[in-house]
């Protein structure tokens, strides 16, 4: 079957083809390790995940590179501000590594429990000084670079169609008060090197054949994914906050560098909302992963929720949202683990369910669509109970909610206490009060069952 995905840069459903034939070659946007990634950061991170899952389901061997950027991204995209990284480090007493290096941990245990596979690289921004060096170098050596009193800056006039993929009117963008022109020849130029104001004062600044500094954010990107995938690759992925401006930038220099096209598939993820807008520290929603299991809740509900809308479309956070998607996710896995797997298979029943499934993610990744079928197939009388079975577990390759799989319970400190002490309260014959403890245990999002075998707790 072929593969239809939507293409930023064209604005319409492609039919996929690959560089090289059965193997395919991803880069996604990766974090700015600063900060906690909250839980629109890693949507950003759920579609590439189920594009990587649909092209292995479809017989393909897949590169990926997720990057790290640890070294560069400035307060504002505008190449104005303090470098994310050492702004932190300052206000936390701590080393720009040791910062990088605690927030990329954290990054990498959410990216496991939300069941992302792991990309065959993570390279780090400030690993690969060198190879941005050298793109630099390649740049002006064209003629596409010049010199301000604060760094290398790319001359975005000297490059044919720039914005293209944002269809930005160039002429139409006028400096102002939020875009300030500085010593930049056109306002869209953008910087590759920013020189240290003073040498020695910043914890990460590196020697170059422009002086002391470090690299921009948007080279930083160009550099890695071209020494990993190469001068042109298949896919690119990101959130629709990077069209603007960070991936036209990559396309300008990367293109401008190589003379050759950069990436044939761009793909871009809305945003998750909160009250109609995007979600941000001053606007809300703004929680983590570990903020939502304090909650009550799994990462597994997180990416149910993501299931249920397709990734170009802006999708409404809200806890009643994520409560209808974990108690939709608890009755998907009871009812998959009530089924009876000792009947006989039709295979012809398999490979019709299959083919059905796998066509509606072929179409641009349509998760809402797949999801709805899965339960179709579980209503679906003319399947037995090891068919529906079978099919779910195939299925879940894709879809990778753990379907089938025995869920081990981790008991929160809090909850085991109220355990105890209810289970003292009925020994003393207190049962109302231990009904009572019963009702706490239940709000924090755990339900107790009392049986001639003991206490069963189960999530909520």
């Amino acid at each position: 079957m072929d593969i239809r995905l939507f293409n930023t840069l064209t604005r319409k459903k492609e039919i996929f083809k690959p560089i090289e034939d059965k193997k395919v070659k991803i880069y996604t946007c990766g974090p700015t390790v600063y900060w906690y990634q909250h839980i629109g950061n890693l949507r950003s991170y759920f579609f590439p995940d189920i594009l990587k899952r649909v092209l292995m389901e479809n017989g393909y061997k897949i590169v990926h590179v997720i990057n790290v950027t640890d070294v560069g991204h400035l307060t504002s995209d505008s190449d104005t501000g303090e470098d994310k990284i050492e702004k932190t480090a300052r206000e936390q007493k701590k080393t720009a590594k040791e910062i990088a290096s605690f927030y990329f941990k954290v990054f990498k245990e959410d990216f496991k429990k939300m069941n992302f596979i792991e990309p065959n690289f993570w390279p780090k921004a400030s690993e690969h000084i060198k190879e941005q060096i050298e793109l630099i170098k390649k740049l002006e050596e064209k003629g596409f670079t010049y010199k301000t009193s604060d760094g290398i800056y790319f001359d975005s006039s000297k490059f044919k169609n720039y914005g293209k993929l944002a269809n930005l009117n160039v002429k139409g963008i006028k400096a102002g008060k939020r875009i300030p022109l500085g010593e930049k020849r056109n306002i869209t130029d953008f910087a590759l090197w920013k020189f240290s104001e003073k040498p020695g004062l910043r914890q990460q600044e590196w020697n170059s054949p422009w002086g002391i500094g470090f690299p921009g954010w948007h080279i930083e990107c160009s550099a890695m994914s071209m020494k990993y995938l190469g001068e042109s690759f298949d896919i690119h992925t990101g959130g629709e906050d990077h069209i603007q401006i960070h991936h036209t930038n990559e396309i300008a220099q990367s293109e401008a560098a190589t003379g050759k096209k950069f990436v044939n598939y761009w793909l871009h993820g809305a945003f998750l909302t909160f009250k109609g807008e995007k979600i941000s520290k001053s606007k809300g929603g703004f929680y983590t992963l570990s903020e939502l299991e304090e909650k009550g809740y799994s990462a597994l509900d997180l990416r149910y929720l993501f299931l249920t809308s397709h990734y170009r479309k802006p999708l409404e956070f809200s806890f009643h949202a994520l409560d209808f998607a974990k108690n939709s996710l608890r009755k998907l896995k009871e009812k998959i683990k009530s089924l009876d797997k000792t009947k006989k298979i039709n295979r012809k029943n398999i490979d019709l369910a299959y083919k059905q499934f796998l066509s509606y993610l072929n179409d641009d990744l349509n998760t809402p669509k797949s999801l709805s079928f899965l339960w179709d197939v579980l209503r679906e009388d003319k399947l037995n109970d090891s068919e529906k079975y079978k099919l779910a577990t195939i299925f879940d390759k894709i879809l990778g909610l753990d379907l089938g799989k025995e869920e081990k319970i981790k008991i929160p400190k809090k909850v085991a206490e109220l355990i105890k002490k209810r289970e003292e309260l009925r020994k003393n014959k207190k049962f109302l009060d231990a009904d009572k403890i019963r009702q706490k245990i239940y709000k924090l999002g755990f339900i107790i069952e009392d049986t001639k075998e003991g206490v069963i707790i189960k999530k909520r």
